[in-house]
C-alpha cells in the first residue's frame, strides 16, 4: 500500500520559482499570488513529492507521513 502524505508550503518563505511544479506537477501548482500550493499529495510518488521538496531553493516544502506524523523533509 501506497504511504499517505501530508505535504504543506509555508507561504512565507515560497517565492514562486516553480521547481516543485516542473518536478511534480500532478501535486504542485502556483496559487493566484505565485506561490506554490500542493493539490494532490496522492498523485505522485513519495520519491517524486520528495525530490520536489529538496529542489525548493528556499524550503519551504514539508513533507510528513500522513498516518505516523513522521517528518520525511527537511
Amino acid at each position: 500500500m501506497a504511504r499517505k502524505l501530508r505535504v504543506r508550503v509555508d507561504h512565507d518563505v515560497c517565492v514562486g520559482n516553480a521547481m516543485c511544479e516542473t518536478i511534480a506537477p500532478k501535486v504542485f501548482r502556483l496559487n493566484d499570488n505565485r506561490q506554490s500550493e500542493a493539490v494532490d499529495p496522492a498523485a505522485d510518488t513519495v520519491e517524486k513529492i520528495l525530490e520536489a521538496a529538496e529542489n525548493c531553493p528556499v524550503s519551504a516544502i514539508f513533507v510528513e507521513d500522513a498516518e505516523t506524523g513522521e517528518q520525511l523533509f527537511p
